[in-house]
């Protein structure tokens, strides 16, 4: 139950820029954390059960362009791109592709969630985060030298409310794409609407600052703080200044650097007994490799400036999946909402399959006692459950990206369940 509104905010922002039951061996009650890892955290779950913490994440929610065109209230649909397309030429694409849309009048307010509605009614997630890749505006400003601009109007923010999302990460290549009046409006729009967000600000201070949720009946706070960098497209020019809004942009190429910054903004925001989530827009958009200096980089943040979770994303399919030192880093979750039905190119790698990530997290030390997956396909412009052709490709893909950094992952019933 969460019951603060973003206390750390230090000025008033303003602010544009893509089922089922577990099995009896890993199950848990509302009194309880499970585990399916070994060592030294099977052996902490032995001293105390407790109730953990359970986060949603996803990755890139794409509500701009084609999926404006579908919503109640409409931008321009007047584009920049290269193509000569304009936003319902890709609402076309997807009709194309997998027929024709349900009438306007027979979609819900929150159609484009699809089945991810009941998922997180049976779920029950403390806090749900998602990585807002759209700006938020009625701005006819495109960023200039940009190929792609995304924006939703800002009268559709009452989708975002249809599925009860609390954070939205705003530290992507995508925010400022109508300009900074955009981003600006962007940020009003949510703030206005009691949706906090992380990422971007009125100034540097903001863009830094943590999202603050309270969850009273777990009696913890968890901190979202949210970044990005430049190798996912973020142009440097949207970094902001101490008098100047944009993004929180760094650079994980200085490792050492970056960290002790970060060590010091959360320790200035820390109180303790804290959860901290570092939400992270970084690498392309397509390919299973994972940088080096992004591992380091996760792993010192984790060591060192006392992240708990570290949730990617930027590329277009889902990535490798680590546990390090008890704590959870998501390297890329994926393209969870886009307008992508019907363009050709990169079929391998199945952008239109994605994850819902619920972690499950002890609220005593931060570590993490269970992470479940359910696997969703982007189709009709809309979430939907997973088909079983989808389901064991992610099964398949996921073991061998976890593999990678010494997990695993397991089938139960309609969920993938990671095996660290």
């Amino acid at each position: 139950m969460l019951t603060c509104r973003r206390s750390c905010r230090v000025l008033k922002l303003l602010c544009p820029c893509g089922m089922g039951s577990s099995n009896s061996s890993l199950k848990f009650s509302k009194s309880e954390v499970f585990r399916e890892g070994r060592g030294d955290l099977a052996s902490q779950a032995s001293k105390r059960m407790v109730t953990p913490v359970t986060m949603f994440m996803v990755g890139d929610v794409m509500l701009g362009r084609g999926i404006d065109m579908i919503l109640e209230h409409s931008n321009n649909p007047i584009l920049y791109e290269s193509n000569g397309l304009d936003a319902r030429d890709y609402v076309s694409l997807a009709e194309r592709q997998t027929g024709p849309l349900p009438d306007k009048s027979e979609r819900s307010l929150d159609y484009v969630w699809g089945d991810a509605i009941q998922i997180l009614k049976e779920k029950k997630p403390d806090l749900r985060i998602i990585n807002l890749e759209t700006s938020v505006t009625t701005s006819d400003t495109q960023w200039p030298l940009k190929g792609i601009h995304y924006r939703m109007h800002p009268g559709n923010v009452n989708v975002i409310q249809s599925a009860n999302i609390d954070c939205c990460v705003l530290a992507n290549n995508h925010i400022a794409d109508w300009g900074f009046p955009g981003l600006v409006e962007t940020m009003n729009t949510l703030d206005n609407s009691g949706i906090k967000f992380a990422g971007a600000g009125q100034n540097s201070l903001e863009a830094k600052a943590p999202a603050v949720f309270h969850i009273s009946n777990k009696g913890v706070r968890v901190l979202v703080f949210a970044a990005g960098h430049s190798s996912s497209g973020i142009p440097d020019s949207w970094q902001a200044r101490k008098d100047k809004e944009g993004v929180n942009i760094v650079d994980f190429y200085q490792a050492s650097k970056s960290v002790n910054e970060l060590k010091n903004l959360i320790e200035n925001h820390k109180q303790d007994g804290d959860i901290i989530v570092l939400s992270i827009h970084w690498g392309g958009n397509w390919g299973w490799n994972v940088e080096s200096s992004f591992v380091k980089f996760a792993h010192k943040a984790i060591d060192e400036a006392g992240v708990h979770i570290i949730q990617g994303h930027s590329s277009h399919h889902v990535k490798g999946i680590e546990v390090h030192n008890g704590r959870l880093i998501i390297y890329g979750c994926g393209d969870f909402l886009n307008d992508y039905e019907g363009i050709t190119g990169h079929e391998g790698y199945r952008g239109d399959l994605a994850l819902m990530y619920f972690a499950d997290v002890s609220p005593d030390t931060g570590m993490l006692a269970g992470l479940r997956m359910v696997p969703t396909q982007i189709k009709h412009l809309r979430v939907n459950k997973a088909k079983e052709e989808g389901v064991k490709w992610l099964v398949k893909t996921m073991s061998r990206e976890c593999k990678k950094f010494g997990c695993d992952v397991r089938r139960v019933d309609d969920e993938i369940h990671l095996v660290f």
